[in-house]
């Protein structure tokens, strides 16, 4: 059918909505392709449909290809297999829980893992029935704390999650590979410039993992890439550790007395002033830096460490996230922040502003014989023989010379600090440049820790029980509307790639005569006769102003007017992006458009 504007549910809006932060948010709504129903949801109308179903399309196409085939969950599902997993615990307050009304508990689905790994056990018992690649395009819901940026960061989205099943690592490995392959030509049909970088897994648990980024200033994601290739998600960057030096000459360490010194700033000025060094002054990367943090536990509990970074770094609480549960030996997601005077004053051995991890009155405060008791982790960059100014846990008195692993020892090692433009690769391939960017696609090797915990075991080839291995791999599929809109507008409205428009080409019809909507009429006709996706504006009593700013407002790449030039035999064909027209005579339109809506 040709979409005639005349009857289609559409009102566009000439101001845009309060509430919106970001182009695609404000231009989506102004357009008429969505509609906010309460914070983080969205009611998507039909120009947002088409668009949705285009991108789902693409998507189905290259699953298809790689062998993948579609099933359905629903989106309401029973805690008992998330309990199994024990995730019913470990998402916290970040899923939606609600009873039926005879008290059995539900979730409204955040992810499937449970779902697809009890289907395949369900139904496959032999090696001979892998591998098997399943995948959904479904509606997956978070109770996001602060829902953003329109359909970039809502409470319900429609996501493609697709899982493979392999009888070993390397047929994991294959179908990591195939999905891998798979994602960069769905993005690249769908006109998005994405990155891959490597990532953390998170509460998804396994081993490799990938993220595709698509580079933005809005992106709410950090990731560094290298001239010589290397890219990452700033989670998942690793420090370049310095090699350990001897200390078997390293004089002894002292306490001074170092007053109203509670800052590195500070300290390091009382330092040169009081304690200089031949040769250099102090400086901030001289110093430790002691900070105390908790761990928010999915159950709700808190956990109080204390992390030791180089003065001159600020820790990142992120990078810290990415990796504290398995610090605490505990799975899903585990926040970090700031601890509060609250969680202080039940440690009073930790004197603010002062506080060290040895040499307090020859006992150590923190660390592994700590008398706080407190978990004590350090950056990478502390490594055995490496020398320190830092607190003695006395008001006004700090630590010179305390040296790693000689004065004071650790509980573990985490990535804690930021990772900052000019440091150098992991993989030695120069020095990191920063961007933000919008996660499109993430893809796990997720093992056997699914498997595992719900039985999926199958016959080998030698008829003994084996356990299946896994791999998750999603899309954001409302995402990526809303990433596209993004990335493609102009301050006139939205410029949507053509495999994805609402229609191939938007006719206008402009003026009072019955010829020119004639014309109109059979030029859309024969349009989509010819196969082509049609929207037409035939409203009678529309000034061309109006008609105009709505078309360039919607976004159909092509744009075809039929108005006052008919009286010279013509039509304007305007291309969309470059704001480029070309007046066409009216016998040659019809094959004109075909040659170009089929490029």
């Amino acid at each position: 059918m040709v979409l005639r504007l005349s009857t289609l549910f559409l009102r566009t809006l000439r101001e845009d909505p309060a509430e919106a932060e970001v182009a695609s948010h404000r231009l989506l709504v102004r357009a008429g392709y969505i509609r906010r129903a309460a914070p983080g949801i969205y009611s998507w109308l039909p120009l947002g449909l088409k668009v949705l179903g285009r991108v789902e399309t693409i998507i189905r196409e290259e699953m298809a290809a790689i062998g993948a085939q579609e099933v359905h969950f629903p989106a309401l599902l029973p805690k008992e297999p998330y309990e199994v997993t024990n995730r019913w615990t470990e998402y916290g307050d970040g899923i939606f829980r609600l009873q039926d009304r005879k008290g059995a508990d539900y979730l409204l689905a955040p992810t499937h893992e449970e779902m697809f790994t009890l289907l395949v056990k369900d139904l496959y018992n032999s090696y001979k029935d892998l591998p098997v690649s399943l995948y959904q395009i479904q509606n997956k819901y978070r109770d996001e704390a602060r829902p953003r940026a329109g359909l970039l960061r809502g409470r319900e989205f429609i996501m493609k999650d697709s899982y493979s099943f392999d009888i070993d690592d390397s047929g994991l490995e294959r179908s990591y590979q195939l999905h891998r392959k798979a994602y960069l030509r769905i993005f690249e049909r769908l006109g998005l410039e994405v990155i891959p970088v490597t990532a953390t897994s998170g509460a998804m648990g396994g081993s490799k993992s990938e993220e595709f980024l698509h580079p933005t200033d809005i992106g709410e994601d950090t990731f560094v890439r290298s001239a010589g290739g290397y890219t990452a998600n700033v989670e998942a960057v690793t420090t370049v550790v310095p090699p350990e030096l001897d200390y078997s000459g390293a004089p002894a360490a002292e306490v001074l007395d170092t007053p109203d010194t509670p800052t590195i700033e500070t300290l390091v000025n009382s330092a040169n002033a009081n304690a200089p060094r031949e040769g250099e002054p102090w400086t901030a990367a001289d110093t430790l830096k002691n900070v105390v943090l908790a761990a928010v536990l999915p159950t709700g509990g808190r956990e109080i460490f204390v992390v030791g970074v180089p003065g001159d770094r600020t820790v990142d609480l992120k990078r810290m996230e990415a990796t504290i549960g398995s610090h605490l030996e505990v799975g899903g997601e585990v926040a970090v922040e700031a601890a509060t005077d609250e969680d202080l004053k039940k440690h009073p051995g930790l004197v603010k502003g002062y506080i060290g991890p040895g040499l307090s009155l020859g006992e150590p405060v923190i660390g592994l014989e700590g008398s706080t008791g407190l978990r004590y982790l350090v950056d990478p960059r502390i490594v055995s023989g490496t020398t320190w100014i830092t607190g003695a846990n006395q008001h006004g008195k700090h630590v010179f010379g305390l040296v790693a692993g000689r004065d004071f020892a650790w509980d573990g090692v985490i990535e804690a600090v930021e990772v900052r433009e000019g440091d150098e690769a992991p993989d030695g391939s120069g020095p990191l440049q920063a961007a933000r960017g919008i996660e499109m696609g993430h893809i796990f090797q997720l093992g056997r820790l699914y498997t595992e915990a719900l039985g999926l075991k199958v016959l080998d080839a030698n008829g003994k029980l084996a356990t299946v291995t896994m791999g998750s791999y999603g899309v954001g599929v409302t995402r990526a509307v809303a990433a596209l809109a993004e990335a493609n507008h102009d301050d006139k409205g939205i410029i949507w790639p053509r495999n994805v428009a609402p229609a191939d080409v938007h006719i206008v019809a402009t003026g009072k005569g019955e010829e020119i909507f004639a014309l109109a009429e059979k030029l859309a006709g024969d349009l989509e006769a010819a196969g082509f996706d049609v929207m037409y504006d035939d409203r009678p009593k529309v000034s061309p102003g109006v008609k105009f700013g709505d078309a360039e407002l919607i976004g159909v790449p092509t744009i075809v007017v039929v108005g006052r030039g008919l009286a010279d035999g013509v039509i304007e064909v305007k291309d969309r992006r470059t704001g480029e027209a070309a007046s066409v005579a009216v016998d040659e339109a019809l094959e004109h458009l075909r040659t170009l809506l089929n490029g």
